[in-house]
């Protein structure tokens, strides 16, 4: 996994918003109100993303088409178990997780736990 730079993010944001692939042209227009880019620094920057495994690009004429790999959800997932598995104690690192976040993300986590676990969780046979 790749910690994205500024330019990254801001260009992943883009195409995690989008409903379909997107040209390099509309992404620059994208980020225009923002920035003052250069179309060939936008290209080289989702081309980077392409070949580190977060864009598949598709032909469209001379020029191509980018959408995400995975979800915004499921890149950020990756994300958080690769932190994780970088501390030497897995346990300890979660305890202090835990700690940090805000009780109505601690219910969605049991939720979510409960979710993962399915539905004969809890039960005894």
């Amino acid at each position: 996994m790749h910690h994205l730079g500024h330019l990254e993010s801001a260009i992943m944001d883009l195409m995690w918003s989008r409903s379909a692939p997107a040209s390099v042209r509309e992404i620059l227009v994208g980020l225009q109100p923002e920035r003052e880019l250069a179309y060939m620094t936008v290209k080289t920057v989702m081309d980077t993303l392409h070949r580190k495994g977060l864009l598949i690009r598709e032909p469209d004429g001379r020029a191509f088409r980018y959408r995400p790999t995975r979800t915004r959800e499921q890149y950020t997932a990756a994300h958080m178990g690769e932190v994780l598995a970088s501390g030497n104690d897995r346990r300890a690192t979660l305890l202090h997780f835990l700690e940090q976040i805000p009780a109505e993300d601690l219910t969605q986590l049991r939720e979510a736990l409960n979710q993962a676990a399915g539905p004969s969780a809890g039960t005894t046979p």
